[in-house]
């Protein structure tokens, strides 16, 4: 099996938040000693060291782990054989396979959605952003997911007609996925694979994250949930 080293440094933070960090990382089980100041993860082991402050523990920490590229779930090892966005597949509102080939040589955001989070008002955004740019080669395409507060649990249609009615979305809603874990969608597998997030940990946060990919199936950049879709503007404009 391919196993690619991952290198990990990370410096000034509670020693206990190692245990949930790489855990969340990887979702897979996790069995530590603080007191030796050892994690073992999937056997590979994670040393640090640690100094006491006034406020608790603190720790140093770098370690190389090697992760199977297929480990993280079933279509991980699809998206790693994938040459780029366009030659992946997804599954459409009606649950019908379509080739994201259709979207070559066009500026794609690709956002996880849900109905009930804080962030859903960025529907709005989204939909300016899809009209001011789809006549110049840009698409939106939307994932819902449950996993982030089962903010989403309606079934495809009630997502569809909720997307219209309340925000006039016409930007394609593909089939309710998973982001994370064991059953990630390839498409997500290859996004995260492509670019990560914050402190370099690769899993989804929260609902609204968003990857902006390039005419050539790469991506150009990822953006938090917080990031509101008409501050992509300039970015899409450069891809354009």
């Amino acid at each position: 099996m391919h196993r690619t080293p991952l290198t990990m440094s990370i410096h000034m933070l509670r020693a206990r938040t190692i245990a949930t960090a790489v855990r969340a990382t990887a979702n897979i089980p996790i069995s530590h000693n603080l007191r030796r100041g050892t994690l073992n993860w999937k056997g590979s082991s994670l040393n640090f060291s640690t100094t006491g402050t006034g406020n608790g523990t603190m720790f140093a920490a770098s370690a190389a782990v090697g992760l199977a590229s297929t480990s993280a779930s079933p279509g991980a090892g699809d998206a790693g054989s994938a040459s780029n966005f366009f030659s992946l597949k997804a599954k459409d509102k009606g649950h019908q396979e379509v080739d994201l080939s259709q979207y070559a040589n066009k500026v794609i955001l690709v956002v996880n959605v849900a109905s009930r989070c804080g962030f859903t008002e960025q529907y709005t955004e989204l939909e300016q952003l899809y009209k001011d740019y789809k006549d110049r080669g840009f698409v939106v395409i939307g994932f819902p997911c449950n996993q982030f507060g089962a903010q989403e649990p309606g079934s495809n249609e009630e997502i569809e007609k909720f997307c219209k009615l309340n925000y006039g979305v016409t930007f394609p809603i593909m089939d309710k996925i998973e982001v994370n874990g064991n059953n990630e969608d390839p498409v997500y597998a290859f996004l995260k694979s492509q670019k990560s997030g914050l402190m370099g940990l690769t899993r989804i946060k929260w609902n609204f994250e968003k990857f902006l990919v390039n005419k050539d199936g790469t991506v150009y950049k990822r953006y938090s949930s917080a990031t509101k879709p008409s501050s992509i503007a300039e970015d899409i404009e450069k891809l354009l």
